[in-house]
């Protein structure tokens, strides 16, 4: 019997013991980030599958792995298919599988610290409405069967200051505990640790690639906050950092801290889609008065003032140049006739980056993806043997940096040999969606919604389409991966794009089992004098103008580019020497 086999024949007798017909586990954590540490692996331990996002459903004869279209490839070669049925989550939600597997009166057990509120609201009345009971579970059998679990041990947080942060903790927690207030709240539960992280000032290095640490908050309206967290990662002049009115607690009496505030009735805010069932349903146990809004820092967090804003300029300069090194240093290898493998890549990537002393970590896993991986939208090399690199071949590579004045993501796609027509002309309307973005102006209250069609539409004319959002939120060193402000063409209620955001511009095309391509920059939302909004791009790398067909561009389309290059050549060219300074100047020329 396999690992993977094992391991679900040990979940099933835990289930079978405690008379569940069914077992949900999610990628998330306690904490419903997207990153999550090796020891809160959960959905990896049992069913092999890396990525940032999916959600597996055990019964006693059968089990089903449900992911998005990001990941519809990479399931197939981490997941067992006699082990795991393979669900697109959107087109073929897990109560849809729930439905069809079981009979009324199963019982489906929950681990309600994994799930968001929202989420556990939702399913309990789906599984109602056919018959079937949602369980709260005291133990989730994943953690009593997992043998050698990783253990982490406690790293000092680091304390940031106003150079990088433009406000002092005090004077942000006052500034939410006004939102708390008007909201009719006592208090707030602040459980997203990029939100908990951003009203402190400090980062941490608890989870990969988001610098955080581990731990739940109470925010109450007069911006007095109780942090509980493990007391050995706080710095000995941490009190002094934050100002009066922050308290450290163990971790551990988080749920009795929630019983003291029901005893005396107040009014907890807690975003239903963000904070843990858990959580929410201890405060309403405890006789808390639940008021469900947003995150109340979610949209002072995502609106940046003037030095992070600041800051995010200068790390894409000094992020641009070492990609623009990286680019040219390929060039070079490939001329010469070395052909490294997608791992050798990433690591060279990386090791440019670290000669910078302001990179703290990677942002994310670098997407180094050789050829027909590029297809996969978050191809991950380490999880197989590495492809290398082939001549007449595409090359895509999506990396990014936490650096403490900000949080890079970029990709590019380049030409390994000679690309063939086809390869030109998908990369140029792939890049005509980009550029459409890029210079798009609009009336204030606009979404992401409103704006993803413009990235799109010469894919659509041709009648393609990419399964993935068009742009995310990022965070000043924090989550690559930031709310609320997104660009997509699934409906988000309510997330106007406001002066001070940071997206993602990242249109592409996906040919499985041939390659991938993809055009990303950073860009900021800003006011213009007209009233109207528009975006300044502040990522500084060339596009491969190899893959550039001008034939297919308007001549506002070529002037836009040109008028980049320009702009990468001003930006870098200090930087870069010798022939690295050479490859920038040809990689920057003007084309017509």
């Amino acid at each position: 019997m396999n690992e993977i086999a094992s391991r679900l024949a040990a979940v099933r007798a835990a289930m079978t013991k405690t008379g569940l017909d069914a077992l949900i586990v999610p990628r998330a954590d306690e904490y419903l980030g997207e990153y999550v540490p090796a020891h809160n692996e959960r959905l990896r331990w049992i069913s092999g599958f890396t990525g940032s996002a999916g959600e597996a459903i055990i019964c006693a004869e059968t089990a089903a792995i449900f992911v998005d279209g990001r990941y519809t490839i990479q399931v197939q070669q981490q997941v067992p298919g006699d082990l795991f049925e393979y669900r697109h989550i959107l087109e073929d939600p897990p109560p849809n599988f729930l439905r069809e597997t079981l009979n009324s009166g199963a019982r489906v057990g929950i681990d309600t610290r994994l799930h968001s509120h929202a989420f556990f609201d939702r399913v309990h009345a789906q599984l109602e409405d056919a018959g079937m009971q949602l369980v709260e579970m005291d133990d989730n059998p994943i953690d009593s069967n997992w043998q050698n679990r990783p253990f982490p041990e406690p790293v000092l947080a680091t304390l940031m200051a106003e150079e990088f942060t433009g406000e002092h903790s005090l004077h942000k927690r006052t500034r939410i505990g006004k939102i708390i207030s008007d909201a009719g709240a006592d208090a707030a539960l602040i459980t997203q640790l990029d939100s908990i992280a951003w009203l402190l000032n400090i980062r941490g290095a608890d989870v990969p690639h988001l610098p955080v640490v581990l731990g739940t908050a109470l925010l109450d309206k007069a911006g007095q906050m109780t942090f509980f967290t493990d007391p050995r990662k706080i710095p000995n002049d941490f009190s002094a950092h934050v100002g009066d009115g922050v308290i450290i607690r163990e971790e551990s009496e988080f749920t009795a801290s929630l019983s003291a505030l029901g005893e005396k009735s107040k009014r907890i805010l807690a975003d239903s889609a963000a904070v843990n069932a858990f959580s929410v349903l201890r405060c309403q146990d405890a006789g808390c008065h639940m008021v469900f809004d947003k995150d109340p820092v979610l949209l002072p967090k995502a609106t940046k003032n003037p030095v992070e804003l600041n800051g995010m300029r200068v790390c894409h300069v000094r992020d641009g140049a070492s990609v623009s090194r990286y680019l040219a240093w390929i060039e070079r290898e490939v001329a010469a006739g070395r052909f490294h493998d997608e791992a050798a890549l990433a690591d060279k990537l990386e090791a440019l980056r670290r000669e910078h002393h302001l990179l703290h970590d990677l942002s994310f896993d670098t997407i180094s993806a050789a050829g027909a991986n590029g297809a996969m939208c978050h191809y991950n090399h380490v999880n197989g043997t590495p492809a290398t690199l082939s001549r007449d071949s595409l090359y895509l590579v999506d990396s990014g940096g936490q650096y403490s004045d900000g949080t890079t993501d970029i990709t590019r796609t380049v030409a390994i040999g000679t690309p063939t027509d086809e390869h030109r002309k998908m990369f140029t309307l792939v890049l005509k969606g980009h550029i459409a973005l890029a210079t798009a102006v609009f009336p204030n209250g606009t979404t992401g919604v409103q704006l993803d069609v413009l990235a799109r539409q010469y894919l659509w004319q041709e009648g393609l389409d990419y399964d993935h959002g068009t742009g995310h939120g990022v965070g000043s060193n924090l989550s690559v991966h930031e709310g609320p402000q997104r660009i997509g063409k699934k409906f988000m209620p309510n997330n106007e794009l406001l002066p001070g955001m940071v997206l993602s511009n990242e249109p592409g095309y996906y040919k499985e089992g041939a390659y991938g391509i993809r055009c990303e920059n950073l860009m900021i939302v800003r006011s213009r004098e007209d009233n109207m909004l528009s975006f300044e791009t502040i990522t500084f790398a060339p596009f491969d103008l190899n893959l550039v067909n001008p034939t297919l561009m308007t001549p506002a389309e070529i002037s836009w580019l040109n008028q980049y290059h320009v702009e990468v050549w001003n930006r870098l060219s200090d930087d870069l020497k010798g022939q690295d300074a050479d490859w920038l100047k040809s990689a920057t020329s003007p084309i017509h």
